[in-house]
């Protein structure tokens, strides 16, 4: 039997997922305890005893100075601003890119315009953003949505393109008004592909949160890693990378349960 058609059992299935992860938490642990074993003061791979301790103090220890358990506040403060963004992002890649696919004038005026904004790099604006917004919640969130916004955007145009054309001239022959098509016959089949393209905004709008948190801001994941690694205190810095990862996971997980169970159509297609 070719490998192209050989699937692995379930059971394999499984090893297989496991199998990367199980080598890199081994590869890490055998560097660490060779570091820890010449200096039992390095810090630049912490024992995994180090990071759970560091994890503990910061999330069920309240800070001396301001009574707050730090890590909630951070990842709280994070998601607070990754949600209103990508929220505002995916609320523009619906409109304009429903505009832009369904009407020919909205694609000869703002395509190429989204196509070039799309192009800019975004963390090249951030000191623009913090000129013209200020060093507050608004610059941050801008970003993101600077960011994400025109790559949905045309990402959702293109799905529009894709559609095909006999759907519309079949409900126009019905009497269908061109709001009616955009709702009845556009909106229902773009929602899962759109779900789809947030998922793949999930990564850069994380990237794009960490940057500004690092430069402004005083609280927060990416706060709070570029301000310990001034200490070299790996032992926060690598569970705070994980537990990013975890949550950019997690989110990706519910969107796609959201995905399936609101459009199962969809998944059904994609599986056949």
């Amino acid at each position: 039997m070719r490998l192209l058609n050989r699937k692995p059992t379930r059971g394999q299935e499984l090893a297989l997922i496991a199998l990367p992860f199980l080598l890199t938490a081994a590869v890490y642990l055998v560097f660490s305890a060779l570091r820890l074993a010449d200096n039992p003061n390095d810090k630049l791979l912490p024992s995994p005893a180090a990071m759970v301790e560091a994890v503990r103090t910061l999330a069920f220890h309240a800070d001396p100075r301001t009574g707050a358990y730090i890590f909630w506040v951070d990842t709280f403060a994070s998601l607070q601003r990754l949600f209103i963004a990508l929220g505002l992002a995916t609320s523009l890649a619906l409109v304009i890119g429903l505009a832009i696919g369904v009407l020919p004038v909205m694609r000869a005026l703002l395509h190429n315009f989204v196509a070039v904004v799309s192009m800019a790099p975004p963390l090249a604006l951030l000191p623009i953003l913090f000129i013209a917004l200020g060093l507050g919640e608004a610059s941050k969130i801008a970003l993101i949505v600077i960011g994400c916004a025109p790559v949905m955007i045309r990402d959702l145009a293109l799905r529009v393109d894709e559609l095909p054309r006999e759907q519309f001239l079949k409900a126009q022959t019905l009497g269908a008004s061109t709001w009616q098509i955009a709702l009845r016959v556009v909106l229902p089949q773009m929602l899962p592909r759109l779900i789809d393209s947030l998922r793949l905004s999930l990564g850069p709008a994380w990237l794009f949160l960490i940057a500004a948190e690092a430069i402004a801001s005083d609280s927060g994941l990416g706060y709070r890693i570029f301000l310990v690694r001034r200490y070299l205190a790996m032992d926060t810095i690598l569970p705070y990378v994980a537990w990013i990862t975890l949550l950019a996971f997690v989110s990706d997980a519910a969107l796609r349960f959201v995905q399936a169970r609101a459009f199962p159509w969809f998944a059904a297609a994609r599986a056949s």
